[in-house]
């Protein structure tokens, strides 16, 4: 890894299963301290990228991480990832669970930066000291957050990160990931709620039926369509598709 390198470089990638092509080989990067937003219908693509991006889909074409092919188990020590279904395991208490994720990469627990990394979520501390069992879809969601953001690694990958959260909680992720963009660290992240999508992402990537449709700002992508809002614009992209 090299301060200057690219966090993600994805170029001609293709992916197919049972002999049907998913991706049709988009190519874009994301530069370090960016926020980058995928957006696409259910079953566009997205989360098949992001599978690729971290070597969990067999795929045609290049992907590097940090100026390292991606199959190079090395430069996805750069990353943190959390699915759109993510189950914690019922087993764990909150604070055993965010101790597993620092632990995998080799790194002890701050109980004091946990604790504000969940009040920055308003997601009570002390819940930490429960099962996740007794969590709610909500709660587990604050608590996969919890456990991506204090790694402090240098790539955020989410896919559909705002999944089960209520208005607030949504409010204060994206001051949190904005915050990330300041201390210098890349966000990647899928999802369907385009105001959000709108209001935090540098450069968003539209992705439909496989195939990179758009790629630059949200503003240039509305005023290219004509459209009055990002919802709008994404609508009138794919329909000419």
């Amino acid at each position: 890894m090299t301060a200057d390198a690219m966090p993600i470089e994805i170029e001609d990638v293709s992916v197919s299963y049972d002999k049907r092509q998913i991706l049709h080989g988009p190519s874009f990067a994301v530069a370090p301290g960016e926020v980058f937003g995928l957006v696409g219908l259910n079953g566009a693509g997205k989360t098949t990228l992001i599978r690729a991006i971290l070597g969990l889909a067999p795929c045609q074409g290049s992907i590097r991480l940090f100026g390292a092919p991606s199959t190079d188990h090395r430069a996805r020590r750069n990353l943190v990832y959390l699915p759109e279904k993510f189950v914690p395991s019922p087993q764990l208490k909150g604070w055993e669970y965010l101790g597993l994720v620092r632990a995998a990469y080799g790194l002890a627990l701050d109980r004091a930066q946990a604790t504000l990394a969940a009040r920055a979520l308003d997601f009570d501390p002390a819940v930490l000291d429960r099962f996740v069992r007794t969590y709610s879809k909500g709660m587990a969601q604050k608590l996969g957050l919890v456990g991506t953001f204090i790694t402090g690694l240098p790539l955020l990958i989410l896919d559909e990160p705002m999944s089960g959260l209520d208005p607030r909680a949504r409010v204060l992720l994206k001051d949190r990931l904005l915050a990330c963009k300041a201390e210098g660290r890349s966000v990647f992240f899928s999802s369907h709620i385009l105001s959000d999508i709108e209001e935090i992402c540098d450069r968003i990537g539209v992705i439909h039926q496989g195939r990179l449709l758009w790629l630059g700002t949200p503003a240039a992508f509305v005023a290219g369509t004509g459209a009055a809002t990002l919802e709008r614009a994404f609508l009138t992209a794919i329909d000419r598709a």
